[in-house]
């Protein structure tokens, strides 16, 4: 069976210059990805269209992976409001996701309860970066402009128009993360 892989949707609009329509790419967007999850089935993005989205690298053996259990109270508590959260898998940081997709699966929902979903692990950094992350941290630089993920559990926050509208290091717990997801799901934000 063949593996799924990424797929990117270029949309255009028409612009007329000097008379005759040429067509311009439009700006991606998070809904234009399609993407393999942990069992390789592949995930069109566009059903997270109207809904607020996390998107965090996640690892097995880091100081961080506790927060598994922090983002998925985040999931239990948001997620029939229209919440998701999407963990991919990373081995960048210090080799600290070595384990196979489906190993990574059991391991989430066997120590940490986790109903979200796995993704398949991705590059988040480099030249074989996924092109998701590309895009993502060309919608939000991190702190002091770095573009760059600079560890595991760095979480991206998408709004329900699809807009990448924060980003949190590592460092900050999912749940200081509650009160902007509850503004997001009721649209003030």
């Amino acid at each position: 069976m063949a593996e799924p892989s990424t797929v990117t949707a270029t949309t255009y609009s028409s612009t007329t210059i000097r008379g005759t329509e040429a067509p311009q790419p439009l700006q991606p967007s998070i809904y234009s990805f399609s993407l393999a999850d942990a069992e390789n089935k592949l995930i069109d993005f566009k059903q997270f269209e109207n809904k607020v989205v996390v998107i965090v690298n996640v690892a097995s053996l880091c100081g961080f992976t506790p927060q598994y259990r922090e983002l998925q109270q985040l999931y239990s508590k948001f997620h029939s409001q229209g919440f998701e959260i999407l963990g991919f898998p990373c081995n960048q940081f210090g080799n600290q996701e070595p384990k196979s997709d489906k190993k990574v699966v059991s391991q989430c929902r066997r120590d940490y309860g986790v109903e979200f979903r796995i993704m398949k692990k991705v590059k988040v950094n480099g030249e074989d970066q996924s092109p998701l992350y590309q895009f993502l941290k060309n919608e939000k630089s991190g702190m002091f402009g770095f573009k760059g993920v600079r560890w595991n559990f760095e979480k991206f926050i998408i709004d329900r128009k699809g807009k990448v509208v924060a980003r949190f290091d590592s460092w900050i717990n999912p749940m200081q993360l509650e009160k902007l997801i509850e503004s997001l799901l009721r649209g003030e934000k």
